[in-house]
Protein backbone atom coordinates (compact mmCIF):
# COMPACT_ATOMS: atom_id res chain seq x y z
CA UNK A 1 0.00 0.00 0.00
CA UNK A 2 1.09 3.52 -0.80
CA UNK A 3 -0.37 6.79 0.44
CA UNK A 4 -0.13 10.33 -0.86
CA UNK A 5 -1.62 13.72 -0.08
CA UNK A 6 -2.64 16.47 -2.49
CA UNK A 7 -1.10 19.49 -0.79
CA UNK A 8 -3.05 21.84 -3.06
CA UNK A 9 -6.39 20.84 -1.52
CA UNK A 10 -5.40 20.00 2.07
CA UNK A 11 -6.53 22.81 4.36
CA UNK A 12 -5.12 21.45 7.61
CA UNK A 13 -8.15 20.15 9.49
CA UNK A 14 -5.78 17.63 11.10
CA UNK A 15 -8.18 14.71 11.26
CA UNK A 16 -5.74 12.45 9.44
CA UNK A 17 -2.90 12.92 11.89
CA UNK A 18 -5.21 12.99 14.90
CA UNK A 19 -6.59 9.57 13.92
CA UNK A 20 -3.49 8.01 12.32
CA UNK A 21 -0.41 9.68 13.85
CA UNK A 22 1.94 6.90 12.75
CA UNK A 23 1.12 7.57 9.09
CA UNK A 24 0.32 11.30 8.93
CA UNK A 25 1.66 14.36 10.69
CA UNK A 26 1.40 18.13 10.49
CA UNK A 27 3.82 20.22 8.49
CA UNK A 28 4.89 23.67 9.69
CA UNK A 29 1.50 25.11 8.60
CA UNK A 30 -0.58 22.31 10.15
CA UNK A 31 -1.25 20.67 6.80
CA UNK A 32 -0.89 16.93 6.29
CA UNK A 33 2.43 15.35 5.52
CA UNK A 34 3.18 11.67 5.06
CA UNK A 35 5.41 10.21 7.78
CA UNK A 36 6.09 6.79 6.25
CA UNK A 37 9.16 6.66 3.99
CA UNK A 38 8.32 7.19 0.31
CA UNK A 39 4.60 6.82 1.10
CA UNK A 40 5.00 3.07 1.55
CA UNK A 41 2.70 2.00 4.38
CA UNK A 42 3.79 -1.03 6.46
CA UNK A 43 1.21 -3.81 6.75
CA UNK A 44 0.53 -3.01 10.40
CA UNK A 45 -0.54 0.55 9.48
CA UNK A 46 -2.86 -0.19 6.53
CA UNK A 47 -6.02 0.26 8.62
CA UNK A 48 -4.73 3.53 10.05
CA UNK A 49 -3.96 4.89 6.57
CA UNK A 50 -7.51 4.10 5.47
CA UNK A 51 -8.97 5.81 8.56
CA UNK A 52 -6.93 8.93 7.85
CA UNK A 53 -8.06 8.95 4.21
CA UNK A 54 -11.70 8.31 5.08
CA UNK A 55 -11.82 11.19 7.55
CA UNK A 56 -10.28 13.87 5.33
CA UNK A 57 -13.02 16.43 4.61
CA UNK A 58 -11.26 17.60 1.41
CA UNK A 59 -10.52 14.06 0.14
CA UNK A 60 -6.89 15.12 -0.18
CA UNK A 61 -5.49 11.69 0.73
CA UNK A 62 -5.12 8.87 -1.76
CA UNK A 63 -4.47 5.26 -0.76
CA UNK A 64 -3.31 2.89 -3.46
CA UNK A 65 -3.82 -0.73 -2.46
Amino acid sequence: MRVSVDTEICTGHGRCYALAPDVFGPDDRGHCEILVPDGGVPDALHAAARVGRDNCPELAITVIE
